[in-house]
């Protein structure tokens, strides 16, 4: 009987892991790139209190930024499909062209904000750099954790 239970414990317990999983796995799904800006100068409008004049100057700046990140996604997930990695030069490149499009955007919003509204985006735009560097640290520790525990499966 004792067994029977233990049994029984151990295949619930599988089940409820596999269902999570399964959970984890499915996808939120996809926004069009016009649904995505949309959301985003609302998103601004709100935290900033944009002018009607602000909202569409700035829609057409974050549809930019909306569709070449897009674009970037796509052939980072060519390339891992493909199982190549970018070398040094194009890793390069790559920062150094992500880095000159933020100068820009943020020379933009700049002359596009007033000295109030710029002051609380860029405190905005700090906040999420530091929740962006918190879930990269949560990932590698989990990353770690996983190599830890499949080096001790092999042991």
């Amino acid at each position: 009987m004792r067994k029977l239970a233990s049994i029984l414990v151990l295949v619930f317990a599988f089940t409820l892991t596999t269902e999570a999983q399964k959970m984890r796995n499915q996808k939120r799904p996809k926004l069009t790139v016009e649904q995505q800006t949309d959301l985003a100068v609302k998103k601004m409008t709100l935290a900033l209190d944009l002018t009607e004049k602000q909202q569409n100057q700035i829609e057409p700046l974050i549809k930019a930024k909306v569709s070449k990140r897009k674009a970037m996604m796509e052939k980072r997930l060519e390339m891992r499909k493909n199982n190549t990695k970018p070398t040094a030069d194009e890793m390069y490149k790559m920062q150094a062209e992500r880095l000159d499009d933020q100068i820009a955007m943020k020379n933009r919003i700049k002359n596009i904000l007033n000295k109030e509204q710029f002051e609380k985006f860029e405190k905005m735009a700090k906040g999420r750099k530091m929740k962006g560097k918190k879930m990269m640290k949560k990932r590698g520790a989990m990353k770690k954790r996983k190599m830890l525990k499949e080096r001790k499966e092999e042991n």
